[in-house]
């Protein structure tokens, strides 16, 4: 009876310890300390000298240590097997254990909730320590100390899933604060390393990923053998991956919004068999609300981009329609694709109505106007007039044949109106896929509304040579020659004039005919069109007779070109004519006029027609004859 009495008291002093434990914590939570009260009470009503609290870590299936009286390392180990305990409970069915034999004694608790195993209490001390305490009080004293390691895991999982929920609750926050895609993805990173500092993570995105710093991003490989990351990327659903092999077990979260899927993130846990469920819910919030971020993170940046591209299909459409000249507007156009899509080389390309010819338009960039640019052009030539389509290529290479330049990354565009083929642009860059896709539909969509700019634009300056070109030589008119030797003797120091006559022309049609007649013209337009520079100015006078002016160009230099169209005339003609040229200058500082300079020329070619032809003759500003 008085047995049943102290072992009474013993429990009641027990729970009221416990509860006193408990109620002191006044709602500021210390899990660890709860521990430690929990041992201390033990201790004082056992008598034991050590007391040691192994608890169960159903991640890892093992035991270990989770609070100790002692602060001096244990001889018991700190971690057991949850095999090695199991058979250690079963082998100790009496609760008691005889220790190293006159070195005192230990007394195994196992901690049940039900049949849950919850960890167990190892109570050292001396020989004939715990004698005085009956099995139903061990028992007793078993259950209460496992309900209150059960109350107190309650109390710690409370707290950390409400300094949990806080956190999720802090981090929607800044998700929805920021458009910033970087940032948003390091704060997915950065909670997780508060929450699960052991864990390992990674974020599979599908979009394209330039730079993200030190973010643990990686690619989600289409044709990966991670089957997991795959069905969690395609159902929107949570997966696992579970390897017993390597001790660990992987969760795939998909980075789900409401108008798809942008990517998964993948947990690692390590020493797990299984991961635990209580925590699947939380990374799943997690990366819910990181795909509702995403997603309004890339709606931003694409409405940011649509506004850009839209301003620059603006801009360029306004400055087309300037009346810009050609080789403005491409130049403008080229200085426009580099800068907008980040290109080394933009040029356009005019193809002849046949497909055989190919012309690099003024303006392009300097590389299309060298060699190492032909086989570009006519690999892309030979493409688009075949598909006319346009085209994107990442990682580009001439097949059999040496590369002159690395160009890995194309686009090429075709310049069409009314569904004739007029051309290309062509935009390239060193690094292969350069380019994203989004650029490549933009550069379409610039030189879809570009090209009848470009077609307007050709078309306008060819009506206006056609106005200032002699229809049959090709030459300039003499309308256009008389203006711009006024403009020339405005701006420039110098200039040299010539009129040049094809001898007995007369005889030529007698002879030939007129058709022959017009053909030896022509043949004498060639000559001087292929033996003067673009700034030179080659026209039809009148009939037979044609002029040149030089701007800028000395009585010496302009005498050598007059001798020399002279030579050639004879030389190519067929048949064979002879030209006779008067060569006239002058110079800035002396006074001087148009009229004057056209009498002097006309006054050496008077000589020169009668004096044997077949030469040129010069006279200066003084009349004098060379």
């Amino acid at each position: 009876m008085e047995m049943d009495t102290l072992e009474r008291q013993i429990i009641f002093k027990l729970k009221s310890r416990f509860f006193d434990i408990i109620d002191t914590e006044n709602g500021f939570f210390h899990y660890e300390k709860l521990l430690d009260e929990m041992l201390s009470a033990i201790k004082t009503l056992t008598g034991a000298e050590e007391i040691i609290l192994y608890g169960c870590n159903e991640w890892k299936q093992d035991f270990f240590v989770k609070a100790s009286t002692s602060d001096q390392a244990s001889a018991v180990p700190p971690v057991i097997s949850l095999n090695g305990l199991k058979a250690w409970v079963r082998e100790s069915r009496e609760l008691r254990i005889a220790g190293i034999e006159n070195q005192g004694e230990e007394l195994i608790l196992p901690l049940m909730k039900g049949d849950l195993l919850l960890g167990c209490m190892i109570l050292k001390g001396g020989l004939d320590s715990f004698r005085f305490l009956p099995e139903n009080i061990l028992h007793e004293l078993s259950g209460e100390c496992a309900q209150f390691l059960d109350k107190a895991h309650g109390l710690a999982k409370i707290v950390s899933e409400e300094k949990r929920y806080k956190q999720l609750y802090r981090v929607t926050e800044k998700f929805h604060s920021s458009m910033d895609m970087d940032r948003v993805l390091g704060e997915i990173i950065y909670t997780l390393q508060e929450v699960y500092p052991t864990f390992t993570y990674y974020l599979l995105l599908s979009q394209d990923n330039n730079s993200h710093g030190d973010l643990p991003i990686r690619d989600l490989e289409y044709d990966s053998e991670n089957i997991a990351a795959m069905q969690a990327y395609v159902t929107g659903s949570v997966q696992f991956e579970d390897s017993i092999q390597e001790k660990r077990s992987v969760l795939y979260a998909p980075l789900k919004g409401k108008q798809g899927v942008y990517g998964v993130l993948q947990v690692i846990a390590p020493n797990t068999l299984m991961f635990p469920k209580n925590e699947v819910e939380f990374i799943t919030l997690l990366a819910n609300t990181a795909g509702s971020a995403l997603e309004n993170a890339q709606l931003y940046q694409q409405s940011k981009r649509l506004i850009t591209d839209l301003q620059l299909i603006n801009e360029t459409s306004h400055r087309l329609n300037s009346n810009l000249r050609l080789t403005e507007t491409m130049t403008f156009m080229s200085e426009q694709i580099v800068r907008s899509f980040d290109a080394e080389e933009a040029g356009f390309i005019l193809i002849s109505p046949e497909g055989v010819n190919s012309n690099v338009i003024n303006g392009s960039t300097s590389f299309f106007h060298t060699k190492n640019a032909d086989p570009y052009i006519r690999y892309i030539k030979e493409k688009i007039i075949k598909e006319r389509e346009s085209l994107f290529i990442g990682d580009f290479s001439l097949q059999n044949q040496e590369p002159i330049s690395y160009f890995k990354s194309i686009m090429a565009v075709p310049m069409t109106q009314s569904g004739a083929l007029k051309g290309f642009a062509l935009v390239m860059h060193r690094s292969p896929y350069h380019f994203s896709f989004e650029t490549f539909k933009l550069l379409q969509s610039l030189i879809h509304h570009s090209t009848l700019a470009f077609t307007n634009s050709m078309l306008r300056e060819e009506l206006e040579k056609m106005v200032v070109t002699d229809h049959l030589t090709k030459l300039y008119s003499r309308s256009y020659l008389d203006d711009r030797i006024h403009q020339s003797m405005n701006e420039d120091h110098e200039g040299t004039f010539m009129l040049i006559d094809i001898d007995d022309f007369k005889a030529i049609n007698d002879t030939y005919g007129h058709q022959v007649g017009d053909d030896v013209i022509i043949q004498v337009a060639n000559v001087i069109n292929g033996n003067i520079r673009g700034t030179d100015v080659g026209a039809r006078w009148g009939g037979e007779e044609l002029a040149v002016y030089l701007p800028a160009v000395s009585l010496a230099a302009g005498t050598i070109i007059a001798e020399r169209l002279v030579k050639k005339v004879f030389e190519s003609s067929n048949p064979r004519v002879t030209i006779s040229c008067g060569v006239s200058y002058w110079s800035r500082g002396r006074k001087d006029s148009y009229p004057a300079l056209f009498k002097r020329a006309d006054r050496a070619l008077y000589t020169a027609k009668h004096s044997g032809k077949n030469k040129a003759v010069i006279e200066s500003a003084k009349n004098s004859f060379i």
